[in-house]
């Protein structure tokens, strides 16, 4: 670009908000965040619409209504839902006052964990963890020892990334092989079979973040 030129068709103050395409984070009203607290509440005590409107002493329609976040209840019909539910009142009130999420591990003290790859010299070393939300991202550093043989056969949902650090292998994804080294970078769906087809240079060291929706309760 040149000096004095600007950039057009994009909204300069969301554009280098977030950097991405990704939406903008929608902040749950208190009426959105107390429907939501008390239905998680709700279903943990395996309780149906009408056990919990009962006993709270409300219509079913009314409790339908108050865990889409379509109306205010009063304060006698959150203390009586709270009573129902056996918490104090501020615990339908957590999921407004949620902190968002944050994983911070030091280098060198990610969680080793066992996976089939583990058996052939696979090495998985988690590097983050998050706790809550529709998504659930696994960050793994995978070393592959001298020892390491290939292993193509991974298959589970969502997608994966792999960023090549060092070494160099060959990765199979479904009927194609890529060749991958240092700086080298691989998106797929993680449906189709995958895994190193062929070990060329080792040790070999590789970025591998998994990405999948977290399950409904």
């Amino acid at each position: 670009m040149r000096k004095g030129e600007h950039v057009t068709g994009i909204d300069q103050d969301e554009g280098f908000a977030t950097g991405s395409g990704a939406p903008a984070v929608a902040d749950k009203t208190l009426e959105q965040a107390l429907g939501v607290q008390i239905r998680h509440l709700r279903r943990q005590l395996d309780l149906t619409v009408a056990h919990l409107a009962g006993a709270a002493g409300i219509s079913t329609g009314m409790l339908s209504k108050i865990e889409n976040g379509q109306i205010s209840p009063s304060l006698n019909t959150i203390q009586a839902l709270a009573g129902a539910l056996n918490v104090p009142i501020a615990a339908l009130f957590a999921s407004f006052d949620e902190k968002r999420d944050c994983s911070y591990v030091r280098a060198g003290q990610g969680v080793i964990i066992e996976r089939r790859g583990t058996k052939v010299g696979h090495q998985y070393e988690l590097l983050g963890h998050a706790l809550g939300g529709e998504i659930v991202c696994e960050p793994y550093l995978i070393t592959l020892r001298e020892e390491a043989t290939p292993y193509t056969a991974f298959q589970h949902g969502g997608a994966e990334f792999i960023y090549m650090m060092s070494g160099e292998i060959q990765y199979r994804h479904a009927d194609r092989i890529y060749d991958l080294k240092p700086g080298d970078a691989l998106l797929f769906d993680s449906g189709a079979a995958h895994g190193p087809d062929r070990l060329v240079k080792l040790p070999a060291t590789y970025l591998s973040v998994i990405i999948y929706p977290r399950d409904k309760e």
